[in-house]
């Protein structure tokens, strides 16, 4: 059963956080058609920016369009995705890798139609050399080609290597930023890690943006709009000498 407070896109997908969902996999598409891109990770950085929450959510969309998904939990140290999806989690990702098993084994389905889970497994000891591993590399290039896409979550990449080791096997890297509470600081480093191993970053996703200020934004927006659209209604009269311009207030 999927954990419907936080996958808001397979609860209630005609709610607004939805609708902001298909935008974000729309643009995805559309920055594809130049270059097949079918696999993306995940990360953030600092914890708690709501990176495994978008990519679940993103992942969701895609399958309702009718796409084949593999969502994978690349987290070694954290899983969660096996908690929101309410899938067994005791084998997965680090059962394929450690035994060099056929991925086929550890897939489970979920209530969404299209979408399939990868569990992270067993917790090791070492999450970052597994990963780094070329039995990892080698099971993202065998997967790539029975779906669709792959969405895969990484730990932050602010804390440890693993996110910057796995953006180098796929099309593209993702970024989550939750608005207000990380640092400019903290983004930089966090993309001088992406960029230090050629990973191609995608793009930033701005989460948990202020309500408020973003109706501020607004409300100034139209006011201006507005504002200006009065003034030169303003300047037509004058130039049609319908009023004397010291008439017409300024």
């Amino acid at each position: 059963m999927v954990e419907s407070c936080t996958l808001v896109t397979h609860k209630d997908p005609k709610s607004l956080v939805s609708e902001a969902y298909r935008v974000l996999r729309t643009n995805i598409q559309f920055s594809c058609v130049d270059r097949q891109m079918k696999s993306f990770v995940i990360t953030s950085s600092n914890p708690m920016e709501g990176k495994t929450t978008t990519i679940a959510n993103l992942a969701v969309t895609f399958a309702q369009a009718d796409k084949k998904v593999l969502l994978i939990d690349c987290d070694l140290r954290k899983p969660q995705l096996h908690r929101m999806f309410d899938v067994p989690g005791t084998e997965g990702l680090t059962n394929i890798i450690a035994c060099h098993d056929d991925y086929r084994k550890y897939i489970k389905e979920c209530d969404v139609p299209n979408l399939y889970i990868l569990p992270c497994g067993t917790i090791p000891p070492n999450p970052s050399e597994l990963l780094a591993s070329n039995t990892m590399r080698q099971f993202v290039k065998d997967v790539i080609n029975d779906f669709d896409y792959i969405f895969m979550d990484a730990p932050p990449v602010g804390n440890v290597t693993d996110a910057a080791v796995i953006s180098t096997m796929v099309d593209g890297t993702i970024l989550v930023a939750n608005s207000g509470h990380v640092s400019g600081e903290a983004l930089k480093k966090a993309k001088e890690a992406l960029v230090n191993v050629n990973a191609n970053i995608f793009g930033v996703v701005l989460n948990r943006l202020d309500k408020g200020a973003n109706r501020k934004y607004y409300s100034y927006y139209y006011y201006s709009k507005d504002h200006d659209s009065s003034r030169e209604k303003r300047k037509k009269r004058r130039r049609s000498g319908g009023q004397k311009a010291e008439n017409i207030p300024v």
